[in-house]
């Protein structure tokens, strides 16, 4: 069965919707299919003194489009059409974390370059990488990715990642942004750029209408995040997304396809400040967060980080999914701080709205 004749079974059966746009991308993975079914190119070792010729170019592809639409799904579905290949499919912020970590380590044995011998291991444990949510924020991933994608694919690794980003809007505004741009260019010159322009925000249409704040924050709340999670990352257990910030390490417990849940305690109960639930907000599109309790004095710290954390999320228009210990208007009742908490209740009022996120 070809990669298409899966997608139309799955709109046949009813598990997807029939979508133009989505079905007329898949052609785009077909050349990916067709270099991961020939044989793996040979490491390097002699190639130089022996006069090889250097290995196949691998076809790759930068998939872009608005939120909801498809993307991480037809990548799912390429990737699980890919067989048996070496193959790693990642949330682009968690790679990164990685290599951050395998530099760290080169480093302190003492190795000069030390992103030859990580890029290296990548290469020789894959063939095909596929990342999820590719955005850089940080001036560290910055500097280091051009270079990491370049010695990648030289080694014949197909990459293929999903954006909500066109490449040109890669990085915007960010610390240094010229020493990035050479990456936009490697971007447009090795890789298919696709947007997916689908009319449908599928992740939104799951929510519509749906109630998003659950309280009181008990087991009936509990099993109704649980669904709601299960429905938007297809019962992906998920894993932690861990984000650098000036040298700490901010975690998200559970991420999967841009959706990410945390409780209360695990976002507001840090020493967090504005920045990092920027970085949060840049990084996800959906944040389940589950037992916000009362709010006042003897909580005042956290409830800062709350009032914070919402703001961030409301300004870069992420989807919240909550459960709490009461409606927003009652959370902060008393106690310093409960006047200025007014306007993050009507936010969390604002958020629970049908079209939230929709733009």
């Amino acid at each position: 069965m070809s990669l298409i004749q899966a997608y139309d079974h799955l709109v046949e059966t009813g598990a997807l919707r029939p979508d133009a746009a989505q079905r007329g991308a898949m052609r785009l993975f077909d050349p990916i299919l067709a270099y991961l079914a020939k044989p793996a190119p040979k490491a390097s070792g002699l190639r130089g003194l022996l006069g090889r010729k250097k290995p196949e170019p691998p076809p790759c592809l930068y998939l872009w489009g608005g939120v909801g639409r498809g993307k991480s799904m037809l990548m799912d579905l390429f990737v699980a059409h890919a067989g048996n290949v070496p193959k790693r499919r990642v949330h682009f912020h968690a790679f990164m974390q990685e290599i951050h970590a395998g530099l760290h380590a080169a480093r302190q044995r003492g190795i000069e370059d030390a992103l030859a011998p990580v890029a290296d291991k990548v290469a020789a444990d894959v063939r095909l990488l596929a990342f999820d949510e590719m955005q850089i924020t940080d001036i560290t991933d910055a500097m280091l990715v051009g270079r990491l994608f370049e010695r990648l694919m030289a080694a014949g690794v197909a990459i293929v990642t999903t954006s909500n980003r066109v490449p040109d809007d890669l990085y915007k505004d960010g610390l240094n942004r010229a020493l990035f741009l050479p990456f936009i260019e490697m971007i447009k010159a090795r890789m298919v750029v696709h947007e997916l322009v689908s009319e449908t925000d599928y992740r939104q249409q799951r929510l519509a209408g749906a109630q998003v704040y659950f309280t009181p924050a008990g087991a009936q709340a509990r099993a109704e995040m649980a669904r709601i999670w299960d429905e938007l990352t297809g019962h992906d257990p998920g894993t932690p997304l861990r984000l650098q910030m000036k040298g700490r390490e901010i975690v998200v417990p559970k991420a999967h396809n841009g959706v990410g849940r945390a409780t209360f305690w695990e976002l507001c109960g840090q020493p967090l400040g504005p920045g990092d639930y920027l970085a949060i907000a840049q990084a996800l599109r959906v944040l389940m967060l589950d037992d916000i309790p009362y709010l006042s004095a003897s909580n005042y710290n956290e409830a800062k980080r709350f009032v914070t954390l919402i703001d961030a999320l409301y300004e870069a228009r992420v989807r919240l999914i909550a459960s709490a210990v009461a409606e927003p208007e009652r959370l902060y009742t008393e106690g310093a701080g409960s006047f200025e908490f007014e306007r993050t209740a009507s936010r969390l009022r604002e958020m629970q709205g049908a079209d939230w996120g929709a733009e």
